[in-house]
């Protein structure tokens, strides 16, 4: 014969505890008369065939036909309301939870055109204050079929929803770095939490706040960059290593070996991100040409200078080709990520340089 709960109730409730079921093993054997304790800050689901249905709030409940109008509609037609029933409880904690940490877990791709590679990776990390505003919806939700739901197991969900609004957002702002991205940042917290109330609702749930500390960039090696760059940005990078190292080098033929060097280190990594590299390793030689070539005019009028222009022999000749200009602008790129120039110095010279090379396609 089933054990009929007459009293039940759940007073402590565990840090970080959002759903409790009793009993904890499953559903309960139930008569109209029985009486559910809801605590402060509680409330009570009924569960029947799957569907979250009458809820108790706060007080001592004695059920009746009144209190489970749903649910005693149900049991009216299967038991004629005579018999003893059975139905999941579920207790849900209505307090709310400030201060739940979030980070940018993976980081956040930004598009900076123009600058550097061509993408930056925005870390940052913040805090929301959340709880259950629908206790029907969050056990449907959550709830079914669980003895218990803690916070953890919402938190994946929860940071999927803010990191892909957050990229949203910033992506509507025209941020094109982290500078701008800071910027925007009190309007992006005043915007996240209207866009993800909407979202949190159909969840059951509410946001109070959201806060943000501000962005700085991730550190990443090219093995994890090349997780987050299209092709096309990561062939920049190797033209941006053959710069690299051609500047580390102040004589023209340690430049020269140099670019050798740097384009070598671009296949193997190129091969390890793509097996199929024959085009791409194509391009690349043509641009080592390129490179080779700007490099031994400027030896040859180095050496044609002769005496009279030695005072100047450090200062490289002015880009001629197309493909001259392309790397000087990869080198000065290379300079504003290092910190070399400023981004004043930088904006000009990639300006003028861009306008020759726009004219030379035109």
């Amino acid at each position: 014969m089933p054990r009929i709960i007459d009293v039940i109730d759940h007073a402590v409730v565990s840090d970080e505890e959002l759903v409790y079921r009793e009993p904890q093993q499953g559903s309960g054997d139930w008569r109209m008369g029985s009486q559910v304790i809801v605590g402060e800050s509680q409330a009570a689901v009924f569960v029947r065939g799957g569907q979250a249905l009458d809820v108790l709030r706060a007080g001592r409940h004695t059920l009746s036909t009144a209190n489970l109008p749903i649910l005693s509609g149900l049991i009216g037609l299967a038991t004629s309301g005579r018999t003893p029933f059975t139905a999941d409880l579920y207790f849900v904690n209505l307090r709310d939870l400030p201060q739940v940490g979030w980070g940018t877990n993976p980081p956040i791709v930004l598009e900076t055109p123009g600058r550097g590679l061509g993408v930056v990776l925005l870390i940052t990390h913040g805090v929301i204050d959340i709880g259950i505003d629908d206790p029907a919806m969050f056990v449907k939700q959550y709830g079914m079929n669980r003895p218990q739901v803690r916070l953890a197991d919402i938190r994946d969900r929860i940071q999927s929803a803010l990191l892909g609004d957050i990229a949203e957002l910033l992506m509507k702002s025209g941020a094109q770095s982290v500078m701008d991205a800071n910027r925007v940042l009190s309007d992006l917290e005043g915007a996240m939490l209207t866009t993800l109330s909407d979202k949190f609702a159909a969840l059951g749930l509410r946001i109070k706040a959201f806060e943000s500390k501000p962005f700085t960039a991730k550190d990443v090696t090219l093995e994890e960059l090349r997780n987050y760059i299209s092709l096309e940005a990561y062939e920049r990078v190797q033209r941006l290593n053959i710069a690299q190292k051609a500047a580390e080098n102040p004589g023209m033929g340690g430049s020269l070996a140099s670019a050798g060097v740097g384009f070598g280190v671009g296949q193997q990594i190129g091969a390890a991100l793509n097996p199929d590299m024959a085009e791409m390793q194509r391009q690349m030689a043509n641009q080592q040409m390129a490179m080779q070539q700007m490099m031994m005019n400027m030896m040859q009028q180095n050496q044609q200078g002769g005496q009279a222009a030695q005072p100047a022999a450090s200062t490289p000749a002015a880009p001629q080709t197309k493909e001259e200009i392309q790397a000087m602008l990869d080198s000065l790129d290379m300079k504003l990520a290092s910190g070399e120039i400023s981004e004043a110095a930088y904006n000009k010279l990639v300006e003028k340089w861009q306008k020759r090379l726009d004219e030379m396609n035109g």
